[in-house]
């Protein structure tokens, strides 16, 4: 058995494979960065991984898919809520869900990591956990990044992904008449967080959705195969990341409030959780009317000639999601 606070690696790069340090100050940033290359795996599109001073990827396209999303102790997560995979899995997804939302797969990450010097190694082990196995969803993987010192646990995520032949998916191209639809959970995540402000332990699928989203990745891909005239994750609140596409589009974005209701209200999921609740991730498109939509899509309301959006023809009186400067 090994001493409390020691992790297992799997290189020789320490004699015999073993990481003593019990804290991230014993184990020094260049411990850190040999750690982080054995726990994390590389993926299919990697050519060169972590160890470098840059990492390269195959990109068969020819084009690459870029985005960048932090994620601070604090303001994402709370580390007596989420364990550290939790944040791991959240870290990546939020980057990854963009690269869907482009209609493209995503392919690798570029994790920056501030964190104190008194973060146990153990949970930085099952930081990297986490965001490998949310890579791996996708066939993806983490590549290469860098290492600071802060007050609190601090990540910059860099999502790459490849569009495979397709035309990229953007928020501008949505046109009257167009179906808006839906895949993935609305208003889940902030319902979690809702009961997790309360002390409250359940329904457990909700705390999760808060912790761990899953975004359904290749949804974005298979948009695009359909046609997909504009799309992107629900991220801030579902009026609010429509309101993008109306606004680069410019149309009116009208949703129907009978679907939302059926389909994703409950006990402890309201229409305002719906509507304007955000961290979901999962994908909203507009369709030209003449596609046939998978059954994992709901339609959820239409776009029209003019300006915003609208909620059964009306202005939603409140916020519409979440802005982090309001």
């Amino acid at each position: 058995m090994m001493p409390h606070g020691t992790v297992e690696v799997q290189t020789g790069w320490l004699t015999g494979g073993v990481i003593t340090a019990a804290n991230l100050g014993e184990l020094g940033e260049f411990g850190l960065i040999g750690a982080l290359g054995s726990w994390l795996p590389a993926g299919p599109a990697v050519l060169i991984g972590i160890g470098d001073d840059a990492a390269v990827l195959a990109a068969p396209d020819g084009r690459v898919v870029a985005t960048t999303d932090f994620v601070i102790e604090g303001r994402h997560f709370r580390r007596d809520w989420s364990s550290p995979s939790d944040v791991g899995h959240k870290a990546a997804a939020r980057s990854l869900a963009d690269v869907a939302a482009m209609g493209a797969v995503p392919t690798g990450l570029l994790v920056a990591l501030a964190a104190p010097p008194d973060l146990p190694v153990s949970w930085l082990r099952g930081l990297t956990e986490g965001l490998a196995a949310e890579c791996a969803r996708v066939g993806a993987s983490v590549v290469g990044g860098d290492t600071s010192r802060a007050p609190v646990v601090l990540l910059a995520v860099t999502g790459l992904g490849d569009l495979a032949g397709l035309a990229p998916v953007l928020r501008s191209g949505a046109r009257p008449g167009d179906v808006v639809a839906v895949t993935g959970p609305l208003g889940h995540a902030a319902a979690g967080l809702a009961l997790l402000s309360a002390g409250l332990s359940g329904p457990a699928e909700l705390i999760a959705a808060q912790l761990r989203p899953s975004p359904p990745y290749d949804a974005g891909p298979e948009a695009a195969r359909l046609g997909a005239t504009a799309m992107i994750d629900v991220s801030d609140g579902l009026l609010a990341d429509l309101g993008h596409i109306a606004d680069a589009s410019k149309v009116q974005v009208d949703v129907h409030s009978d679907p939302l209701i059926r389909t994703y209200c409950g006990d402890a999921v309201s229409l305002t959780d719906v509507l304007t609740g955000g961290e979901d991730h999962s994908l909203v498109a507009a369709f030209p009317p003449s596609v046939t939509l998978p059954p994992r899509w709901t339609p959820i309301g239409e776009v029209r000639p003019g300006q915003g959006v609208t909620v059964d023809g009306d202005p939603h009186p409140g916020a519409p999601g979440w802005d982090h400067f309001r």
